[in-house]
């Protein structure tokens, strides 16, 4: 059978197969949780039927097992194999669109992904999230505000990044914090901090996930980004990341995470440009973006 046959049980076989998918289904009928049975169910039916369209073989299920068992071996307390395996494949991001419906001019969300890591240091605004991590200095700044234009002070921001190695500060197995920080908006709801400029960088693919894509003609690169989310009394936190506009990458972020709205200008400044805080870069090139968020009420 080629990929595009299309399956014509004859009616006993069709008969066997949907006996099964309703024995299966009313064997969580007496799940006390309503939520719970329907999610089970509703999963049995889109399991069978992906099953039954692509006639899937005993091998094929069998090599899909040890992938899935291969991800749960490459996870651990630094890597999330899982998280990578649901970026890939869409399905992060679509959560993500369900999850975060439009709401007036709110910010547009986008995937969290595996690198995140809670209690990452705190800075005052105009700080510096790099921490020592090699790459071009940028200066971001922007205000946080409701979808009535009225500011928000004391907004909590977490921003993080890979260097310009392409490598976030757990990825290097010690015990470096670079790249992250977390500050929070000033009473006009105004932030400013430095970090670097985003530059593309592969996901880590030498794993399953990585295998797969491999084996699909797929790349693992991600476009150019920084990590954002945002949280205020109220108001629906907001992940999300800001990317570099021009960036080759943008149309195909492996992750499917890019959105138009937040394709943002990294605006290159030539070397001497006085810094807007008056930091001394030593001639060196640097940055600016900015970057206005606005948060969607939590209801």
């Amino acid at each position: 059978m080629t990929t595009t046959d299309v399956h014509t049980a004859d009616s006993a076989q069709d008969a066997i197969e949907e006996r099964l998918i309703r024995n299966v289904i009313q064997s969580f009928d007496n799940c006390e949780n309503p939520r719970l049975k329907y999610l089970m169910q509703a999963l049995v039916r889109h399991t069978h039927a992906f099953i039954r369209e692509v006639r899937l073989t005993e091998s094929e299920w069998n090599t899909a097992i040890s992938f899935l068992t291969q991800v749960g071996h490459i996870t651990d307390d630094r890597r999330q194999e899982f998280i990578l395996l649901s970026d890939v494949l869409g399905a992060s991001m679509q959560t993500i669109n369900v999850n975060n419906e439009a709401y007036g001019d709110a910010t547009e969300a986008t995937v969290f992904g595996p690198f995140f890591v809670d209690d990452a240091p705190r800075i005052d605004n105009g700080g510096d999230i790099a921490g020592g991590a090699p790459g071009q200095p940028c200066w971001v700044e922007g205000t946080v505000r409701d979808t009535d234009g009225a500011p928000i002070p004391n907004a909590r921001i977490e921003v993080w990044e890979a260097d310009e190695d392409g490598f976030y500060d757990v990825q290097y197995g010690d015990d470096r914090v670079t790249g992250r920080a977390h500050l929070f908006s000033d009473a006009e709801g105004g932030f400013r901090f430095w970090g670097l400029t985003p530059t593309p960088y592969p996901i880590p693919h030498d794993g399953p996930v990585g295998r797969m894509l491999e084996a699909t003609g797929r790349s693992p690169m991600r476009a150019s980004h920084l990590h954002f989310m945002v949280s205020a009394p109220g108001q629906r936190t907001l992940v999300t990341h800001i990317f570099v506009r021009g960036d080759e990458l943008l149309a195909s972020d492996t992750v499917f995470g890019v959105k138009e709205s937040l394709v943002k200008d990294f605006v290159a400044q030539e070397p001497g440009t006085p810094a807007p805080d008056g930091r001394e870069l030593n001639g060196a090139s640097w940055a600016r973006a900015r970057f206005d968020i606005v948060l969607a009420p939590d209801h």
